[in-house]
């Protein structure tokens, strides 16, 4: 079931319907040694895995891929079994229908993907909107606990309500609007721009990464994609009825995701606590791994899916 991915850039041979094409950009990706290519229908997934203890698992947000958490992952895997992948579309998973990047099928497909790895989470950490199927998880697994980065779980509001989600589709249902949207991503700044405007600065080298998969058609395609399909209304509705420990960690500066979201989202749930980093910005896990990393660990503890070593 898995097969581990081998950099071979001189190689002719790629993933021709990949978001990224894995030969040219393995050898320079983030973590690309624990990296495997899983073939869970419909979609071929790239996982990473790394550490040993109890497994965790990372979600992304809309737009990013396994990348974002580079600096997170191996401080994480000092004490679990961290698994991540990128999504449908996204990164270099390869999207094996254009019907299943909503909530709901994005949320099957990762957790049929996990039972093919045979991976049965203590503990999910999300990125933005990860975090919406990271709670949709949790609603079907017991001894579960969940860390929201940022959590983005809110609808869109007012006319942006029913224009953006329109505009999403059919900006991904026109085949000549990713490839445009990736050219024009090109120019100097504009990735570095977007970034900064959500309250995050971050290094070339992260900046970089993000230009890579920007650049991408396959990649803007499958984020279009899953920004025309994504809804939470129904997830909302349900959270008071989802017992797990949860833990939202937010950073003040955040420009994309307001603080008020996820604190209206924590006085649903029944077991929810909200930590707030100052300074911080949308992109807190990349930007103070560290600190992200020892609160993840110490929620662990405190949820029993995890025991500190006493040395």
């Amino acid at each position: 079931m898995r097969m581990r991915a081998h950099c071979r850039p001189s190689s002719p041979a790629r993933w021709t319907a990949d978001a990224v094409e894995w030969a040219r950009e393995c050898a320079s990706w983030p973590l690309s040694e624990y990296s495997s290519f899983v073939d869970v229908p419909p979609h071929r997934w790239h996982v990473q895995r790394l550490g040993t203890g109890p497994s965790l698992v990372l979600l992304h947000g809309a737009g990013g891929a396994t990348q974002s958490f580079r600096h997170l992952a191996p401080l994480l895997a000092e004490h679990f079994d961290v698994v991540m992948m990128d999504f449908p579309g996204q990164g270099f998973t390869r999207l094996g229908t254009r019907q299943r990047s909503g909530l709901r099928e994005t949320t099957q497909d990762i957790s049929a993907l996990l039972e093919a790895l045979e991976v049965d989470p203590k503990m999910i950490v999300a990125h933005s909107a990860g975090a919406a199927v990271a709670l949709s998880l949790a609603e079907a697994r017991t001894g579960l606990a969940v860390v929201g980065i940022n959590p983005a779980l809110r609808p869109f509001e007012g006319v942006a309500g029913w224009l953006f989600p329109a505009l999403a589709k059919l900006l991904a249902l026109n085949p000549f609007v990713p490839g445009i949207f990736a050219r024009l991503s090109r120019g100097a700044g504009r990735v570095e721009g977007l970034l900064t405007s959500t309250g995050s600065r971050l290094d070339p080298a992260g900046t970089a990464l993000y230009q890579r998969l920007i650049e991408d058609r396959a990649h803007v395609d499958g984020t279009l994609l899953m920004m025309a399909s994504w809804s939470v209304n129904a997830l909302l509705e349900r959270l008071p009825r989802l017992c797990v420990p949860v833990l939202f960690l937010l950073g003040t500066r955040d420009g994309a995701v307001p603080n008020r979201v996820a604190e209206d989202a924590a006085g649903l749930l029944p077991n929810a606590t909200v930590r707030k980093f100052a300074m911080q910005g949308h992109l807190l896990h990349e930007t103070a791994p560290k600190d992200v990393a020892e609160a993840v660990i110490a929620f662990a503890a405190e949820a029993g899916v995890y025991q500190p070593s006493s040395a």
